[in-house]
């Protein structure tokens, strides 16, 4: 049975949050990691002042991500949404504009902010007006994000051989006015009912703790990735191809929590963390120890079909364990790595990416270590209802 709310059938707001995830997250985030290699040739920049804009982002994702978290009434603001759909397009259409430093590091913090407020508001949105709904219709909204990858990253890949990198800004701005037009008509989240946050037991204290760690260690290894793929790429193979591996990531990630989902009905998340884990570190490591096409595009499809899942899978095993705030202290964790993995290369960069993207298969290795300690007596009789709302787990994308 078909459950209509605001007049708006479930698959249409599957399609609206996909939307604004493709703009927010996909294109106004992402869309970056394409450019980078242009910017490089193209504009000047270094590989150092490269990694503290990516840097910048990051710091701006964790200042929108904690507004959500302070002020609850954020993430149910159709005002607050449209808003940042509007500022991240202006800071991507701006970013041709100038050749300083400051100002791109401006630019990208502020669309780090928005892209966050963006991301929380649809992700809750989605959530509030699917539940009772097929578990995997959630899965395909949330894979707007791996469609705004995989189109901005064509566009990129088209733009490269036309244009120039301030034409591929402009044409991202306006992939992102596409994108905000649909997501337009989205209605946020009605007030929640709250319930207390669960006290947590002791026995549940050890398996957080080791989830932590490990989305930590998740949040620096991906995000290097995530950011100097298409470049490392790029040096060790035709030009062609880092840009095409961007569009294999998008397109992999697109069906990828629908699939996770799919593998939750037959096995437990903490096995499920672990194996997506280790072959996300295999796919970050293989354009750093095998050159060519076929490598580079194996690495983007296990890339892809890995980073979503692990975050939705992450945020589910929290919210099983009744960690009071699990969410918060996960989302916080993870925000703080993807601001450290940048920092932490910067001194590799010197002689290429290689070097980069094997610490961050080490690191994302850790976490796998990290979530292997899950495995071992995890209590999964805990009586957890994950269509329950907590005042702190408002925004958590729950994929099961």
């Amino acid at each position: 049975m078909t459950t209509i709310h605001n007049g708006v059938s479930p698959r249409a707001h599957a399609v609206q949050a996909a939307a604004a995830l493709a703009a927010s997250m996909g294109i106004g985030r992402f869309v970056y990691t394409p450019i980078l290699p242009l910017m490089h040739t193209q504009s000047g920049l270094s590989a150092s002042l490269g990694a503290t804009l990516a840097t910048a982002n990051y710091v701006g994702y964790l200042i929108g991500a904690l507004a959500g978290i302070l002020i609850p009434g954020v993430v149910r603001s159709a005002a607050v949404m449209r808003t940042s759909l509007v500022v991240l397009i202006a800071t991507l259409a701006l970013m041709p504009t100038t050749h300083d430093g400051s100002i791109w590091f401006a630019l990208r913090l502020v669309a780090g902010i928005a892209s966050a407020l963006v991301f929380m508001i649809a992700v809750s949105a989605l959530h509030a007006h699917l539940r009772g709904q097929s578990q995997f219709l959630a899965g395909w909204g949330f894979g707007g994000v791996g469609l705004g990858i995989a189109l901005s990253g064509v566009l990129v890949f088209v733009v490269r051989f036309i244009g120039s990198w301030g034409t591929a800004w402009l044409a991202s701005a306006s992939l992102a006015v596409v994108c905000a037009v649909a997501a337009w008509g989205l209605t946020p989240e009605p007030r929640p009912i709250i319930t207390p946050d669960a006290p947590g037991t002791p026995s549940s204290h050890r398996w957080f703790t080791a989830l932590v760690i490990s989305y930590f260690l998740e949040g620096i290894g991906y995000i290097i990735a995530g950011t100097f793929l298409v470049a490392a790429i790029d040096l060790a193979a035709l030009q062609w191809v880092g840009s095409g591996a961007w569009i294999v990531v998008g397109l992999a990630a697109f069906p990828s929590c629908a699939l996770w989902a799919w593998l939750s009905l037959r096995w437990s998340r903490p096995t499920l963390l672990l194996v997506a884990l280790l072959i996300q570190a295999v796919g970050i490591a293989l354009p750093a120890v095998i050159g060519g096409v076929g490598p580079a595009l194996i690495s983007a499809f296990l890339f892809g079909v890995t980073f979503l899942g692990i975050g939705s899978i992450a945020l589910a095993i929290g919210a099983h364990l009744q960690f009071p705030r699990a969410v918060a202290l996960l989302t916080a964790g993870y925000s703080v790595g993807q601001i450290l993995g940048p920092l932490v290369v910067t001194p590799l960069l010197r002689d290429g990416y290689r070097d980069a993207l094997l610490l961050g298969a080490a690191v994302v290795l850790g976490a796998a270590v990290a979530a292997a300690v899950l495995r071992f007596r995890f209590p999964s009789d805990l009586d957890a209802d994950p269509r329950t709302a907590t005042s702190t787990e408002e925004v958590v994308f729950d994929v099961r």
